[in-house]
């Protein structure tokens, strides 16, 4: 089977090395090393005596047991992988088989939906409609899942939208998964970085067919150490060294090193992060407020992107294309996530960098 292209990471593979001003991450700002490492007691001359070995296959066991700690689990259950795209990219693969029924949200990630379509499954989409960030048609995704699914993949809070779930709403989607036994692949890279509520729990632990990802590139500004991680069943974890023996392997001792130091101090890193999303959230809401006669958007309950649709530009593609070219500002058209009246925002970077963006963005609309 062939996969599709990511568009998002087409448009995003040059753009994001030339713009001036990124409003299109959905990520928050990024830490240094020094900065990282300082917060652990440490510094750079702490990493002279690792060895340039092979670590394990499901991540060295500093890190793993780390990664366990914080999320209440057991080193057993989970696997350090390069990025949560390749998590994602080896759980399908063990678990899946071509015919499968999966069922996925829409707009999503590419990855969370492309990986399974180039396995020959069959891809059921659930098309999520919010209102003030959080998930209304809950009983449509319900009504998906029946003992022909295979699995159910989901994002909450969600990329790019920003949406989430409440606590029973989740609770009810793996009780709809237990009574048919169906596995439930749960992207879980924002967490923690939510407003105005509680993060929501982990599925993994609870739900022995539940798979949950993470990832150090969000919520916790560290998207070059490329470290993401699974929690599952010790036997979905040996399907996916299966798979990563064809692959990666491994991960790098020096970046395992790096981010043990991270997660043992995740919620350092988050705690300044989400207090300048916060603020940039506030300049967000005000900005669609002023602006709501050319774009329509939910505010965002969590994560740092917003996905509004310019509701006055005929061809968002092209509009995006000259917004970078001619002013500078990137950001993501929804093209790339099968909603091609959209764009997505990011507002996890510098505020000054968000401002002058969005000034910008809006020289550039049409009027209503």
């Amino acid at each position: 089977m062939t996969i599709a292209p990511a568009l998002l990471e087409d448009w995003l593979r040059e753009r994001y090395f030339t713009t001036t001003y990124d409003i299109s991450s959905s990520g928050v700002e990024n830490y240094t090393v020094d900065q990282v490492l300082a917060l652990a007691g440490t510094d750079a001359a702490s990493l002279g005596g690792i060895v340039f070995r092979d670590s394990h296959s499901l991540g060295g066991e500093p890190l793993r047991a780390a990664l366990a700690e914080r999320h209440g689990t057991d080193p057993g259950a989970v696997i350090a992988t390069q990025g949560s795209s390749e998590a994602v990219y080896l759980v399908m693969q063990a678990l899946l088989k071509p015919g499968d029924e999966v069922v996925v949200q829409a707009p999503a990630y590419h990855a969370l939906v492309e990986v399974a379509a180039s396995l020959g499954c069959r891809i059921v989409p659930w098309a999520m409609r919010t209102a003030q960030g959080v998930v209304t048609n809950e009983d449509e995704l319900l009504a998906l899942i029946g003992p022909a699914t295979a699995m159910v993949v989901l994002n909450f809070p969600h990329n790019p939208t920003g949406a989430t779930v409440t606590a029973d709403q989740q609770a009810a989607v793996v009780d709809a998964c237990a009574r048919y036994g169906t596995w439930l692949a749960w992207d879980n890279a924002f967490q923690r970085l939510v407003y105005d509520r509680e993060p929501l729990p982990d599925p993994a632990p609870g739900y022995p067919r539940a798979i949950s990802f993470g990832t150090l590139s969000k919520a916790y500004g560290l998207p070059g150490l490329r470290v993401g991680w699974a929690l599952a069943a010790p036997e979905v974890l040996a399907g996916c060294v299966r798979r990563r023996d064809y692959t990666s392997l491994a991960l790098s001792p020096l970046v395992e090193a790096v981010a043990t130091h991270a997660v043992r101090h995740a919620d350092e890193l988050l705690r300044p992060r989400l207090a300048q999303a916060t603020a940039n959230r506030a300049v967000l809401a005000d900005w669609l407020a002023e602006h709501r006669d050319r774009v329509r958007a939910d505010l965002p309950a969590g994560g740092v992107t917003a996905f509004p649709e310019l509701t006055t530009v005929a061809d968002v593609t092209a509009f995006a294309d000259r917004l970078d070219r001619e002013h500078g500002v990137l950001v993501v058209p929804g093209v790339c996530f099968g909603a091609p009246r959209h764009i997505r925002l990011g507002f996890g970077g510098s505020s000054t960098e968000l401002a002058a963006g969005l000034d910008r963005l809006s020289t550039l609309l049409p009027a209503a």
